[in-house]
């Protein structure tokens, strides 16, 4: 059997690895250093007589609703947690607690009122109006001793749904009071238990001395329509408000 030679490889170069390329070693000619200057753009692709460059579609970007704070305020048993439900187009956040012994003489809803929850913090809901206005609802806890919460409920805040029990308007002095020293526009919102007044609007509004600025509306906390609009009550009147600072 013929034995098998290698070949006869060139001895290592001299000088280290830089010295060991195949240039040194074989004599070929090293490849050209890469070009320096300016990138050259490819070619644009091939199109076929006649064909332009396809269209270019954009999609309009759809602008988020502006949002706008509204407060649900009253005393107690009135209806606020009842307006906020109705209206809401979220399952509504609720802090209802059940009314025990402890709140007799404290809590008094009414003789006449079926009414075994009460709320401890506050309601939470929302509305979209149209495509560029959302009203985010918080309603207030109706008790004297969670007034101190109605300060942080109140920052940000746009206007208030003030809710009226008429055959109770005691209950509602403070929730006037507190918006008439914040400054903060309000409409009166008489909520009509069983479809019936205790006393009629012009009586209401004596009752309560407030100024014929002050919207004054009958509506029913149970039906979202008569819901949606004393809302829109309040949203004008602070629209007109905010115009008329600004205007200043």
């Amino acid at each position: 059997m013929d034995s098998v030679r290698s070949p006869d490889w060139p001895a290592a170069a001299v000088g280290g690895p830089g010295a060991n390329s195949a240039a040194a070693r074989y004599g070929a000619s090293a490849a050209p250093p890469p070009a320096t200057g300016p990138a050259v753009p490819p070619p644009p692709p091939y199109r076929p007589p006649g064909v332009g460059a396809p269209a270019v579609t954009r999609r309009s970007a759809t602008r988020a609703p502006v949002p706008v704070k509204i407060l649900i305020a009253g005393g107690f048993g009135v209806g606020k947690t009842t307006t906020v439900g109705s209206i809401s187009e979220i399952a509504p956040l609720t802090t209802e607690a059940e009314m025990t012994s402890a709140g007799i003489g404290v809590d008094d809803p009414g003789a006449d009122s079926a009414k075994t929850t009460t709320t401890v913090a506050m309601d939470f809901g929302c509305v979209t109006i149209d495509r560029s206005l959302k009203l985010y609802l918080f309603g207030t806890p109706g008790q004297a001793r969670f007034g101190f919460m109605w300060d942080d409920l109140a920052r940000g805040a746009l206007g208030a749904l003030v809710v009226v029990d008429s055959a109770r308007l005691d209950d509602c002095y403070p929730a006037v009071d507190f918006f008439e020293r914040a400054g903060l526009p309000f409409a009166v919102g008489v909520n009509a238990f069983d479809g019936r007044l205790a006393l009629d609007l012009p009586s209401i509004r004596w009752a309560l001395a407030i100024g014929e600025h002050v919207p004054l509306v009958q509506f029913d906390a149970r039906d979202r329509l008569s819901v949606r609009d004393a809302l829109l009550v309040v949203l004008d009147r602070a629209l007109d408000r905010a115009t008329r600072d600004r205007g200043a």
